[in-house]
């Protein structure tokens, strides 16, 4: 019979999630509550593997298409300086750390597609996601004095003439808000972002018309030029971040985001 967790190895694991510290007898019952999650888990996997491949003898995640184990086994051994192989652990982080990488480069190349209005990523929208997000991860010096530029423009109200990427809105919670953000809350407040946005441009053609209010274009013209120098942004995440420390919590999720009114 298999053995469950030890208590300190669900610690240990759980200190990569929490800064807080997790009493005795709580680090016990996690691991009890992860040994029901398992067992409610590896039902469902197990029917769902034999309904899409019925006579599969391996356990599937029929909602996910991971990276190839091997492949990606054989192009971390390939690049390996002092060490000499790739232990099981290392491969599925950097499974992991991959598609992670590729779920960034996607939302922000689809936030550049957005931002044109169209349904397909073309490779001027890829371009930009790169800017935001290869940069970003270059341990090179010049990688990191391109995002060190790109960062100061954004706090200084600069338009860089590319998407906000997800990447650039999760340094932006830690300076206006002080606390990190979580990848739910960057995706509905980016859409919250373009929504405004695109509702404020309406505005500006409409009211633009020869004989409309000029007050109301004049309104409008200033909320752009406040979305474009990011006080939306700004005051959005100082709000969710004083819900988020008010709660107790140390990150903002898309509960402190729901109760905000993103046109007001």
């Amino acid at each position: 019979m298999a053995k469950p967790y030890s208590a300190s190895h669900i610690g240990f694991v759980a200190s990569g999630f929490t800064e807080m510290r997790l009493a005795g007898a709580v680090k016990e019952r996690i691991v009890e509550l992860m040994v029901e999650e398992i067992e409610r888990m590896v039902p469902e996997m197990e029917a769902a593997t034999l309904s899409a491949t019925p006579d599969k003898k391996t356990l599937d995640d029929t909602h996910r298409t991971r990276l190839n184990y091997n492949r990606t086994r054989e192009l971390m051994i390939e690049r390996l300086d002092a060490l000499d192989s790739v232990g099981s652990e290392a491969v599925q982080a950097g499974i992991a750390h991959l598609e992670t990488f590729l779920k960034r480069l996607l939302s922000a190349a689809e936030q550049a597609a957005a931002k044109d209005r169209v349904a397909t990523i073309k490779p001027r929208h890829l371009e930009l996601a790169e800017k935001g997000v290869i940069l970003s991860t270059d341990s090179s010096g010049e990688g990191e004095t391109v995002q060190q530029n790109e960062e100061e423009d954004l706090l200084e109200g600069q338009v860089s003439g590319s998407a906000l990427t997800p990447m650039a809105l999760r340094k932006l919670a830690r300076s206006f808000a002080g606390i990190p953000i979580t990848d739910a809350a960057v995706e509905e407040l980016l859409l919250w972002y373009y929504e405004v946005v695109d509702e404020t441009g309406q505005n500006i053609r409409e009211h633009a018309q020869l004989g409309a209010n000029p007050a109301s274009f004049i309104d409008s013209l200033d909320r752009m030029k406040d979305l474009m120098m990011l006080g939306w942004i700004r005051r959005m995440l100082v709000r969710a971040g004083k819900d988020a420390d008010e709660r107790g919590y140390k990150r903002i999720d898309v509960e402190q985001l729901i109760h905000l009114d993103p046109f007001e």
